[in-house]
């Protein structure tokens, strides 16, 4: 790009050796491209500053532009000895963090601000050193990636301890072979916590949710497909200012521990969702959880009746709203007339003019009108 300079491929080879150092790793700290870390481990000493981050990619001059372009860091084992945060990429292009294990974050173990297009892939991150069932993790803070730019991608990554997995309010970014088994939802953590109000873009695929929720912020373009959620892990629609909009959750896969757990739950402590079109919530399998969707059917028989109800108020997601019915009415011998009365409450009424044995048979979707 104009303006960054191009450093010809320089590399910092850290020889595989173990450096303890008390200021950020800052290079260059001009700005500029084509460069390179690997190899090596980086600890901080006990002066090192909390607020703060190992390796910085954060130019000293200031400037509004992007200041880096293709910068890689890899192999790199960062230690930040409960200091300060592990890497921080700020106002960077095209940026890999590739194979690398963070660990003993206060604030952040990768902090993305601004700019387009940083990889994280192959990386383990973790507050503490734990392999899951830690004594310690209803104490666990920090955030693991904290994502605050556009269009970047998480693949292949581990997050396995940090009050919060994945923290993002950019738009475009994509989450895919990401396993979170940072502090548990139950403990008050969160997986990914989308809080991009909005325009979100966002596409969250393959993943595993273990013990950790999704939490999203009055979603619009979100999609959530083919990801596996563990103890009672779910998706959290957040009511913010009551918008959502543009949302596909579907063909996932939950298992529960048989407490009611909703696989997809509505937060509405802060209002109600007054705008909601285009959800679809659908295709979803569970176990020891309960299954909500955007769509269903449901059958109803009866000997010598004019009414029949279906209730649908346990599977659809969103209360008081069905947008769409089909039904078929199936008489034994009769040929009454018979029509829809009634969607209240998420109930299809159906009457019929005289008395009849029959089954009648509903498909229902709430976005449908």
């Amino acid at each position: 790009m104009a303006g960054i300079a191009d450093l010809g491929g320089a590399e910092v080879h850290l020889d595989g050796g173990t450096y303890l150092i008390s200021s950020p790793v800052r290079l260059p700290s001009s700005g500029g491209g084509n460069f390179r870390i690997i190899g090596g481990s980086l600890r901080a000493s006990e002066t090192f500053p909390t607020d703060r981050y190992l390796i910085e990619l954060n130019s000293n001059r200031s400037s509004s532009s992007y200041l880096y372009d293709y910068i890689t860091l890899k192999d790199l084992l960062l230690d930040s000895n409960y200091r300060g945060g592990g890497i921080a990429v700020i106002n960077s292009l095209r940026t890999t963090i590739d194979n690398c294990y963070i660990v003993h974050f206060m604030s952040d173990g990768i902090r993305v601000q601004g700019g387009h297009e940083t990889f994280v892939r192959n990386c383990f991150l973790g507050q503490h050193i734990t392999a899951g069932n830690d004594p310690g993790e209803r104490n666990f803070t920090g955030t693991g990636i904290n994502l605050m730019g556009n269009d970047n991608a998480v693949t292949d990554t581990v997050i396995f301890s940090a009050a919060t997995g994945i923290s993002v309010t950019g738009q475009a970014n994509t989450f895919s072979g990401v396993h979170c088994y940072n502090k548990a939802t139950g403990f008050g953590g969160v997986g990914i916590h989308l809080k991009t109000q909005g325009l979100i873009q966002t596409r969250i695929i393959n993943c595993y949710m273990d013990y950790t929720s999704i939490v999203s912020e009055d979603p619009v373009l979100l999609h959530i497909s083919g990801s596996y959620f563990l103890g009672d892990a779910n998706v959290v629609l957040k009511s913010v200012k009551g918008v959502i909009k543009a949302v596909n959750i579907v063909d996932n896969i939950f298992n529960g521990g048989g407490k009611g757990v909703d696989i997809v739950q509505l937060d509405e402590s802060n209002g109600k969702f007054t705008t909601v079109d285009q959800v679809i919530v659908k295709g979803n399998v569970a176990q020891g959880m309960v299954v909500k969707s955007t769509a269903a059917m449901g059958s109803v028989e009866a000997n010598g009746t004019t009414t029949w109800t279906v209730n649908f108020s346990s599977v659809l997601l969103f209360p008081n709203r069905i947008g769409h019915v089909q039904y078929s009415f199936q008489a034994d011998s009769s040929f009454p007339n018979h029509a829809l009365r009634n969607t209240t409450g998420n109930q299809i009424t159906i009457v019929s003019d005289i008395p009849v044995a029959a089954k009648v048979h509903v498909a229902v979707d709430q976005n449908g009108g």
